[in-house]
């Protein structure tokens, strides 16, 4: 490749040579110039010789260490792949080394195993021999017993069993009447104290429910508007929305008074929408109303559904979460019903999670507790056997079914989960805050509470105090000792257990107190 480069140089250099002798020729100067263009395409034809040797010397010098980098690479990787060649037979001589010891073990073992075995089968072969010759014993001493006893072995097994049957009964009735004995003395503080943790866990809130709602306006200008000519607005908006309104010389506030909240939402909800429009005649009232019983409906279902989304309530039907959001507008003695239908939940889940049993299926069973108290139509039934044939209605389970019916004891309680839907549904009413009471029947109460304690001999004062709640009784302490102070507390205690009804339990304290005064003069 080198030669056919430097062929080619001299030649272009030739080529390059004639054509300016020819130029010259042609031109037909002086000898003196032909001899310059000769010298000078000498000197042409030298220095490309010149070059093309040095040409030469370079490529042969790039040959030489091009082929030096590739032996080198060459030997370098001859080296590597025997350094893996060498690591991979010394793994293999190893694994080599390693099999042939384990198998030298395995020899080994399995020789052991053989001797032990041959060992095993001798000792089995004496130990038949010796089984044989201690039956045939055995059967002779049964023969002499036989004998000496006047009865069979059959007969003697016969009167053993009976005997120890006895025995077994007896021992067996007397553990379980102490089992009995030992289960009600724990019941009731293990009941107790399931409670007490469950009510603990749950925070729950006051009654807050009222009656009436206030309507706030911008101005008393308005309250024409809305009584209207002669009073036909009014009219209408009571008409369509059953809820009264109460228009007085309160500045700036119209009253709503109904005793169902839904009602009252559906009038506070229309008014809003009638005095911001402006228009206000009986034609848009009911278009108004109707309007926003629809919204109310849509609102009811989002809270039902948002209220078993919270719970974790799966698989309810559509029905049933309906019931479920309408129970946000009803009440119970001043106690909101969806939120007590939820704190009944919470406190069943955690209290059958207490006592081993299922947690999902108790919650569901304490939402749907009162379902009977938001139909569609009104019933002769009471809301606990409504709420049951409504549940068994929509397919719940038959436990959530029998839990619902027998919360108030109208129905036999046939599941575990009934009795525990009753007691949180008695703590959740109960609990202080829940419901409204009546401020005569509170004060009552109290009275009735001190009068019981004060008609003990020897009790000089009794208080009710902590809203009733706890009971303080002071007796004179020459007339009834410290024996007798514990005796007169549990004695008021269960009077007060028979003879009065009462929400949650209250504490009966008796004081006994000796005091001696000297004056120093």
């Amino acid at each position: 490749m080198e030669s056919t480069i430097i062929t080619i140089i001299v030649g272009v250099v030739a080529l390059a040579a004639g054509i300016i002798l020819g130029k010259f020729i042609f031109a037909k100067d002086t000898k003196k110039q032909i001899e310059e263009a000769e010298n000078a395409a000498l000197n042409i034809t030298k220095e490309a010789e010149l070059r093309a040797e040095t040409l030469k010397k370079e490529k042969q010098l790039e040959a030489k260490e091009r082929f030096v980098q590739l032996k080198a690479e060459h030997d370098r990787e001859v080296m590597q792949r025997n350094q893996k060649i060498n690591e991979t037979e010394s793994k293999i001589r190893q694994k080599e080394q390693s099999i042939n010891q384990k198998e030298a073990n395995l020899d080994k073992q399995q020789k052991e195993n053989e001797a032990i075995k041959e060992n095993l089968n001798r000792q089995i072969e004496v130990v038949n021999i010796k089984r044989t010759e201690l039956e045939k014993h055995q059967e002779e001493h049964i023969r002499r017993l036989e004998k000496v006893a006047g009865l069979s072995a059959e007969e003697a097994k016969a009167q053993l069993v009976e005997s120890l049957k006895e025995e077994a009964q007896s021992r067996a009735l007397s553990i379980q009447q102490e089992i009995i004995e030992e289960a009600k003395q724990k019941a009731n503080k293990e009941a107790r104290k399931i409670i007490i943790q469950t009510i603990q866990r749950t925070a729950a809130e006051q009654a807050i429910e009222n009656s009436i709602t206030v309507f706030n306006l911008e101005s008393d200008e308005i309250k024409g508007s809305i009584i209207g000519r002669e009073g036909r607005n009014i009219r209408a908006i009571e008409a369509a929305t059953g809820v009264d309104l109460i228009v007085d010389d309160t500045p700036e506030a119209i009253v709503l008074s109904s005793f169902d909240p839904l009602r009252r939402e559906i009038a506070r909800l229309s008014l809003q929408r009638l005095v911001t429009d402006g228009r206000i005649h009986p034609a848009r009232i009911e278009e108004v109303v109707e309007k926003t019983k629809k919204q109310i409906e849509d609102q009811v279902m989002e809270i039902g559904e948002r209220t078993v989304i919270e719970l974790g309530i799966h698989g309810l039907h559509k029905e049933l979460v309906r019931m479920v959001g309408r129970m946000r507008f009803r009440s119970s003695y001043g106690q909101n019903l969806l939120m007590h239908s939820r704190e009944t939940a919470n406190l069943c889940a955690i209290m059958a999670a207490e006592l081993g049993m299922n947690p999902k299926l108790a919650k569901r069973a304490g939402l749907l507790h009162d379902i009977g108290k938001v139909p569609d139509e009104e019933t002769e039934l009471s809301h606990a056997l409504l709420g049951a044939k409504l549940a068994e209605k929509y397919g719940e389970n038959a436990a959530v079914v029998n839990a619902i019916g027998a919360h108030h004891d109208e129905m036999e309680m046939q599941y575990v989960i009934s009795p525990i839907v009753q007691a949180c549904d008695a703590i959740s009413g109960a609990r202080p805050g829940a419901r409204r009471e009546i401020m005569q029947q509170y004060m009552q109460r109290i009275k009735d509470l001190e009068n019981l304690a004060l008609a003990y001999t020897g009790v000089e004062k009794a208080y009710a105090i902590q809203a009733g709640r706890e009971l303080r009784v002071i007796v004179e302490a020459d007339k009834v000792s410290d024996g007798d102070s514990e005796k007169l507390s549990f004695e008021i205690a269960q009077k007060i257990q028979t003879e009065m009804t009462f929400p949650g339990q209250i504490k009966v304290t008796v004081i006994r107190e000796k005091r001696s005064v000297n004056v120093a003069r």
